[in-house]
């Protein structure tokens, strides 16, 4: 969640132990003595809220609101008065105001109203990068969802591979969506418009193999679960990828299939023939920040699925989701959404009894984790990855108890 607040007050002292109070809740405040100062950072992409004081020299804090809202009209904006005055706080409400204090305020009531503000401004500008990458129009923004630096590999690695008319292997763990990448790279391919024929391996017969080759002319073979496929099978398909196929041929497994080749379990030729291109999935546990876009996705299908209203997906119940285990990736978190939507949400979240700081605790915690997971443990390109000063990651690894080195690989 984005934890920064814009804080725009005159007065330098209460400026400043505003800014001190915002610090010891974990809030990074960007401090601004006017709106003429203030105004370069109130921007549509601002990942944050802004706090201000209405009663200042010049422009004051109607003005700075009048001019978010006409910049971006979902950015929170919470007005401070040491006025007491009703109807000015009725006048700020009415305008678009998102809270009203009265100054001084107690630090409780503050934090309360800006908790309320980051959680709104967070689901925002998350559905807006949803939405942007959906309206990228190609089937990688519109199948692959996410938005981390992980999903964004993705895309781009498939969009790279699916010209080319190479094979492809397609790898990850049990349940990441193998499957849908490889009808992604179809549908992206120069023979896209042609059939795409999907087949599990196992069991697959050479002459079956030779009827799905006849069914894909033009198009594209997915065989699932490549790893599992037959022996004679995996002759018969290494012999018609050296004769030229009719249609390209693109294998998923969630066994490392490299490793059966060197031990002798699958066909070293087939293998280094399927190995021409290679897409490796993430897991959900190397890009958490995922989760809350996936599910959203998934509960949005399932509602539609079963005519009815999509429940609210509250802020709490998206932390408590990022402090989940998912070994099944994706398809877990599917089979979640629809719990969700149908009333069962007790057998998703174990969360129950701990606060929301606890849960959001969880969740920095599974995040660093994650950083560090994904830069073989190197704390100095883990804070470069999650845009943080080195120190602030060595303060949170120390909070939580972490060990980069527990991390290398």
């Amino acid at each position: 969640m984005t934890r920064r607040v814009l804080l725009v007050d005159d007065d330098a002292a209460i400026r400043e132990a505003l800014a001190q109070t915002l610090e010891l809740a974990d809030l990074e405040a960007i401090t601004a003595g006017s709106f003429v100062a203030a105004k370069d950072h109130i921007r549509p992409q601002f990942d944050g809220v802004i706090v201000s004081d209405i009663r200042m020299p010049g422009r004051d804090g109607f003005h700075l609101l009048d001019y978010a809202r006409k910049t971006d009209p979902e950015l929170p904006v919470i007005l401070l008065t040491g006025e007491g005055d009703i109807p000015m706080a009725v006048k700020a409400m009415g305008q678009g105001a998102f809270g009203f204090l009265e100054k001084p305020c107690a630090a409780v009531d503050l934090l309360a109203v800006l908790e309320q503000a980051l959680k709104t401004r967070t689901l925002v500008l998350e559905n807006r990068r949803l939405k942007a990458q959906l309206e990228r129009g190609d089937p990688a923004a519109r199948m692959l969802f996410g938005i981390s630096e992980q999903a964004e590999e993705l895309r781009a690695r498939v969009r790279s591979v699916a010209p080319t008319r190479a094979e492809v292997l397609v790898s990850g763990a049990p349940g990441v969506g193998i499957s849908k990448v490889a009808e992604v790279i179809h549908l992206m391919s120069r023979d896209g418009q042609g059939p795409f024929v999907k087949r599990p391996a196992a069991r697959l017969a050479p002459a079956d193999f030779d009827v799905l080759c006849s069914e894909a002319v033009g198009g594209s073979i997915f065989l699932d679960e490549v790893a599992a496929m037959p022996e004679a099978t995996q002759y018969a398909v290494l012999e018609r990828l050296e004769q030229g196929a009719d249609a390209r041929i693109i294998a998923g497994s969630t066994a490392n299939l490299a490793k059966l080749a060197a031990d002798g379990a699958f066909n070293p030729d087939l293998f280094y023939r399927l190995d021409v291109m290679r897409v490796r999935i993430p897991s959900l546990s190397e890009r958490p920040e995922d989760i809350p876009v996936l599910f959203r996705h998934y509960v949005a299908q399932a509602a539609e699925q079963a005519g009815i209203a999509a429940p609210e997906i509250t802020p709490e119940y998206v932390a408590g989701l990022m402090t989940q285990d998912w070994p099944g990736n994706a398809r877990s978190l599917m089979s979640a959404a629809m719990r969700f939507v149908l009333g069962m949400p007790e057998d998703l979240v174990q969360t129950a009894g701990i606060g929301l700081a606890e849960q959001m605790a969880q969740v920095e915690r599974s995040l660093l984790v994650a950083a560090l997971g994904r830069q073989n443990g190197r704390a100095s390109a883990a804070a470069e990855a999650l845009k943080l000063p080195r120190k602030t990651l060595y303060d949170k690894l120390a909070k939580y108890g972490i060990r980069p080195e527990d991390y290398r690989r």
